[in-house]
């Protein structure tokens, strides 16, 4: 699908912003470019869409070279997601997210339908389609950042660093919503991050970038954890690779153990006994609440006083995701939810381990 070819950029007589790269992306997928400060990545972004010209190399997408045709054609035939949103202030979010298919020549009222569709694809109310961005929180502006880059349909969609500037918690929805919409478009998607979880979480292959505008490993986020080329990536990924591993196998045979559930209103009666050191306080809907201590739980007179209970497992995800809320928990013991957020039980750390060391050994008689 997009293909770079000895592509180098340099700036004066500088040192090169990217040397010799050669790439393949495949269709449909999504690569993440990762690396440190002034590797190249966001250069070598920058070129697929020309807002860059490569000094030396060519970039072809679906077999045409992209310097044979008019860059500002090239621009509108490719969605582009920035760090910022990149939102026009004096406009309307329908009208932002319609900007690219009235460049293309849609009608007004085509455009603004269009535009309408599409903010509930991003997960996006469409009362908030007559406000204008600085009426919109960090999140949103990006989730109509995306909706406008997808308006005119297009195969390819880049995103540099579209998630950085959010908090931690609107990042993670974000990325999840990204994910959730690739699979429904099946866009190719080119990501730039600095993050190694977010890449790893995101790519399909990531392409981390070095020093010096070089690619030092292309492959499956698994791969660059397992199995880092050199020190450079080594260093880049981190210490805790083995953690982030974990990522990628499946924990749907972590075993769920049941729990004593509370709800609030139970707190301080002494009648209802907590009967194996910890129960776990939900609410009405089923979701935990905070955690419980027999030997406190007398105490305490409202929600106010539960112990916090460390990260959630959503059952059948990762073995990371697992250890992770058993290794966060107070009691020792991960909550288990389901989907819809409600406590199904409990997983304890060293069943966990137990499944990580198999899956070890698997690997290694393999």
């Amino acid at each position: 699908m997009i293909r770079f070819r000895s592509v180098t950029k340099t700036y004066g007589d500088a040192a090169p912003a990217v040397k010799d790269l050669n790439l393949d992306i495949e269709r449909g997928s999504v690569t993440v470019f990762v690396g440190p400060s002034g590797c190249g990545k966001t250069t070598s972004l920058r070129m697929i869409n020309r807002m860059v010209e490569p000094s030396s190399g060519s970039i072809e997408v679906d077999g045409r070279d992209i310097a044979q045709g008019p860059a500002a054609q090239l621009r509108r035939s490719m969605g582009y997601v920035m760090q910022s949103s990149g939102l026009l202030p004096h406009r309307t979010v329908l009208d932002n997210v319609a900007t690219v298919p009235r460049l293309n020549g849609t009608s007004r009222r085509e455009a603004r339908l269009r535009a309408a569709e599409l903010l509930d694809v991003v997960g996006l109310a469409s009362t908030l389609g007559n406000r204008y961005p600085a009426q919109l929180s960090g999140g949103q502006q990006q989730r109509v950042g995306v909706a406008r880059a997808l308006a005119a349909d297009p195969p390819v969609l880049l995103m540099d660093e579209p998630f950085s500037a959010v908090d931690p918690v609107v990042r993670h929805e974000l990325q999840q919503e990204l994910l959730r919409l690739q699979q429904d478009l099946s866009k190719t998607i080119v990501f730039v991050t600095h993050d190694i979880d977010e890449a790893t979480i995101l790519g399909d292959k990531v392409a981390v970038f070095a020093t010096g505008g070089r690619l030092a490993q292309y492959a499956a986020p698994e791969e660059i954890l397992r199995a880092p080329v050199d020190d450079f990536v080594a260093g880049f990924v981190g210490r805790d690779r083995g953690f982030r591993h974990l990522s990628f196998q499946d924990g749907g045979s972590v075993p769920v153990h049941p729990v004593q559930l509370l709800r609030a209103d139970q707190l301080a009666d002494p009648a209802v006994n907590v009967t194996d050191g910890w129960a776990l306080c939900v609410d009405a809907d089923g979701a935990p609440l905070g955690w419980v201590p027999a030997t406190a739980r007398r105490s305490i007179t409202g929600t106010g006083s539960l112990i916090p209970g460390g990260s959630l497992y959503p059952e059948g995800e990762s073995l990371r995701r697992a250890l992770d809320a058993a290794l966060s928990s107070p009691s020792g013991l991960g909550v288990a939810v389901d989907a819809g957020g409600r406590v199904t039980g409990v997983v304890r750390p060293a069943e966990i381990l137990a499944l990580i060391e198999a899956a070890r050994v698997q690997r290694s008689g393999a």
